[in-house]
């Protein structure tokens, strides 16, 4: 036997492509090609393969040469994931051992000992076999646990070329890896902020309780120390747990990134990234795009605290994903799509001093100042934020108040309940909040009376209102009703959500 063709899979955002590796051994001279375009990683494998072999004790064939295709040649390959698959076909057809592994899928990087190392996007790479029927998957030990998390699909975990070699031939047993109950096992979890810890803010609180309700995005101004990032990181207190299914498209997200620890994220992510981020670190990217902080913040919340200070073109970047819920990178190696159904939480001081809605300390800020500090957002962007909200500087009998307010576990059952109402709403639609509607679902599900009507007519008019803010104020109102309990959108509500519009002007 000189030929072998082993299965193996790229990941490519957050789905896999099929990745034939064919090992073809002939006599002459001493030479190792990799072909199928695979980059630098890739290339050097041929180091990591020689001294992996030799070092698990199996003869390496020289005076042989040796070819290893990547198929389908025509797509970019990267990564370290191939070390193994190519390995093992190697060993393989120089030692005559015969591979059953035509329902198996083999991955992993291998260190100069022979060792199995850990390969990012585990959890696409097992839903992906599972996909294509393959019944077997071979990963390294590090990555089993990840792996499990897909049912279907039996994992093996290898620690090292020879073992596995050693498992194939029927020395050696390589027991399965039993699937953990990831899920069954759900506690809730204890967060460090909770609601009744602030003071005052009843007005910011019950934004945040409607941002919540409804996945909404919220921009508070407000003085230095008012409490704007305070509140903001008590947001993931507030919101309701992940359905199983978001916290797949979530686990997804971070296996791809290189961050899942080897469990289920069962918690919304909170991304908090510095001002001085880069346009690639937010929506992702780099030559083979990765997701950036706007996915990792799918489904949970992507707080952008200094909002003016991020530079112009970073934060006009968000203009797609907050109205899509998606992020499309593309790149000379392909277009990938990334999820980005996030709720966006901005926080800005009023000037550059931060004192202009101080009623109590004087701004020192010219009006030049204030002018170029404001045109720092444009108003498109604002136009996609929902809630638009002043956060005062808390007085001095608030912040002596022994009283406890409400605790965020009273505020989510809340904001559950209007959540399972937004659920029974939108069965069999592709939306799961109020903020996802579309204009179909804005004309079904937000009716007005004569008296809204009339209401939302005077506040277009006076407030010069677009098109899109008219549709996020009915959106709003319908959370509020949600909130209230209520089936059908009432002047209140309407008259509520307007007062979150009133700074967007």
């Amino acid at each position: 036997m000189s030929f072998l063709k082993l299965n193996s899979a790229a990941t490519m955002g957050l789905e896999c492509v099929p990745v034939t590796v064919e090992v073809d051994i002939n006599k002459g001279q001493t030479n190792f090609n990799i072909v199928g375009l695979a980059d630098t990683s890739i290339k050097e494998a041929k180091d990591r393969i020689y001294s992996a072999i030799k070092n698990s004790e199996f003869d390496y064939p020289f005076n042989f040469r040796i070819l290893v295709n990547l198929a389908p040649a025509d797509s970019q390959k990267e990564g370290s994931a191939y070390d193994l698959p190519m390995a093992l076909g190697i060993v393989a057809i120089s030692s005559g051992v015969e591979l059953a592994l035509e329902d198996a899928l083999v991955v992993g990087e291998l260190g100069l000992d022979g060792s199995v190392r850990h390969v990012t996007g585990m959890l696409p790479l097992a839903l992906y076999a599972r996909e294509r029927g393959w019944k077997r998957l071979f990963v390294p030990e590090s990555d089993a646990m990840e792996a499990a998390l897909v049912d279907g699909v039996d994992i093996y975990p290898v620690k090292t070329l020879k073992q596995l070699v050693s498992f194939l031939q029927g020395e050696e047993n390589i027991a399965l890896f039993k699937r953990p109950e990831c899920w069954n096992d759900y506690e809730a979890p204890a967060y460090e902020m909770d609601l009744a810890l602030i003071k005052g803010q009843e007005f910011a609180k019950r934004a945040l309780e409607i941002a919540a309700s409804g996945a909404h995005n919220i921009l508070m101004s407000g003085p230095p120390g008012s409490g704007k990032t305070l509140m903001a990181r008590t947001l993931p207190s507030i919101l309701p747990r992940l359905t199983q299914d978001e916290a797949l498209e979530v686990t997804k997200i971070y296996s791809v990134a290189g961050l899942l620890q080897n469990s289920f994220i069962k918690t919304r992510p909170f991304r908090s990234p510095h001002h001085t981020a880069s346009g690639a670190a937010l929506v992702g990217g780099g030559r083979m795009p990765r997701p950036g902080e706007i996915s990792l913040a799918h489904r949970g919340v992507l707080f952008l605290d200094e909002f003016p200070e991020f530079p112009r073109f970073v934060i006009e970047s968000l203009r797609q994903p907050l109205e899509d819920g998606v992020i499309t990178i593309s790149r000379a190696q392909g277009t990938l799509t990334f999820p980005a159904r996030f709720i966006l939480v901005a926080s800005q001081n009023p000037c550059p001093c931060g004192y202009a809605s101080d009623p109590d300390q004087a701004c020192s800020c010219t009006p030049t100042q204030l002018i170029r500090y404001q045109k720092k957002i444009s108003g498109p962007l604002l136009d996609r934020i929902d809630l638009h909200i002043e956060v005062p500087r808390v007085k001095f009998d608030k912040l002596t108040s022994s009283e406890l307010a409400e605790s965020s576990a009273k505020v989510r059952g809340r904001v559950e309940a209007a959540r399972e109402r937004q659920t029974q709403r939108f069965t069999g639609k592709p939306i799961k909040a109020n903020s996802e509607m579309r204009n179909q679902e804005i004309r079904e599900f937000c009716k007005l009376d004569d008296q809204s009507v009339d209401l939302l007519r005077a506040a277009v008019t006076q407030m010069h209102l677009s098109a899109r803010a008219y549709n996020r104020i009915l959106k709003l109102s319908r959370t509020i009703a949600d909130l209230g309990g209520s089936d059908n959108i009432q002047l209140a509500h309407v008259a509520e959500a307007l007062q979150f519009r009133a700074k967007a002007d």
